[in-house]
């Protein structure tokens, strides 16, 4: 079965990295969705659902403590598992991201064995 995927962060370059560490790491994917900030992640998700999210914590415009927040409060999104991918030295804003109910995150740079050990206990 394929998932849908949106991939949230402000770098370009940085979204398509995730897109093909998410191919080496053979997650079965159906459509990828990029978004370059919490806003448009938001707007792009009423579109039509995923089933995974990876998503940034600095990000401008809505970073990813807003947009996670925002996510679990609708009661269409809240469900969706997300992965957060930051270069955050914060460990209180990686644990805020944990508590508002991120599945987890991983720490930029990244390989794509550490994306697929993560995911491997979310999808």
């Amino acid at each position: 079965m394929s998932l849908n995927v949106m991939i949230v962060d402000d770098s370009a370059a940085i979204r398509k990295i995730l897109h093909r560490v998410l191919v080496q790491a053979e997650v079965p994917l159906g459509t990828v969705q990029e978004a370059s900030d919490g806003i448009e992640a938001l707007t792009k998700l009423k579109l039509g659902p995923v089933g995974l999210i990876l998503s940034d914590i600095n990000m401008p415009n809505m970073d990813g403590i807003e947009f996670l927040t925002n996510l679990k409060a609708d009661p269409f999104l809240k469900t969706v598992p997300v992965l957060m991918v930051t270069t955050e030295g914060s460990q209180a804003k990686v644990l805020q991201a944990l508590e508002l109910g991120a599945l987890g995150y991983v720490r930029k740079p990244f390989t794509a064995e550490e994306i697929k050990l993560k995911l491997a206990g979310i999808i």
